[in-house]
């Protein structure tokens, strides 16, 4: 059945309007980024196969163009507009922890570094350089690591600390295993950087670890390392 057959407090356009957003279901949302659907497909039909056919949205949005093109109906300007909507939440949520305390905001970094990593198939290092009032001032890949592993590169993360004369740092990584808790040498590893900068003056604020399918793991927040 059609979209504009359905009752009106039903169709996602109007549903969004009268309750907002977050009233609405990953489907929904996405058929009205998808405007139409196809013979026989309503835009939400369309919506939950995409779904289901990549496992969750942010794979959907992390998919890559041949992968789009397996869909009927999904080509190079679906992914365009794809790859611009991603950008743009990371962008969104740059500028928003740009202009407040990272610490206030911790679930807004979290989603942050979720957008830039939950989907890489491989360990990859970012550091958020902050402000001393903890306003965040660039975000940065630093390093590519194995499946299973990545280093923390300290020359390079000094040398790009001080290019942006930051005060401190939160790092942030993956697990592409799916478990976001970290490893013993994770903890190690941070807490030793943690020693080799503060003569520097350089702050490691906290170390994130994001995993598909979870939230994102602070090591502070779970007293494995203190921010220093």
């Amino acid at each position: 059945m059609p979209i504009t057959d359905w009752l009106p407090e039903t169709r996602p356009r109007e549903k969004l309007l009268a309750r907002g957003a977050s009233a609405l279901s990953d489907a929904e949302l996405l058929a009205i980024f998808l405007r139409v659907g196809m013979v026989g497909k309503s835009a939400v039909d369309l919506a939950h196969e995409l779904i289901a056919h990549f496992g969750s949205l942010s794979a959907l949005f992390n998919a890559r163009l041949n992968e789009l093109s397996e869909i009927k109906g999904i080509g190079e300007a679906k992914y365009v507009q794809l790859q611009a909507v991603l950008e743009m939440s990371r962008r969104a949520l740059t500028d928003h922890i740009s202009q407040h305390s990272a610490f206030n905001n911790i679930a807004s970094v979290k989603t942050l570094v979720q957008l830039h990593l939950a989907e890489q198939p491989q360990e990859t290092l970012l550091v958020l350089f902050l402000t001393a009032h903890l306003n965040l001032i660039a975000i940065e890949t630093i390093g590519i690591g194995h499946t299973t592993q990545v280093d923390l590169p300290i020359r390079d993360i000094v040398r790009r600390t001080f290019n942006h004369n930051a005060h401190g740092i939160i790092l942030a990584h993956n697990h592409p295993n799916g478990n976001a808790t970290p490893s013993a040498q994770d903890i190690e590893s941070t807490l030793a950087l943690q020693m080799q900068l503060a003569p520097l003056h350089i702050h490691v604020l906290d170390h994130l670890i994001v995993a598909k399918g979870h939230e994102a793991h602070s090591m502070v927040e779970h007293g494995q390392i203190s921010p220093v």
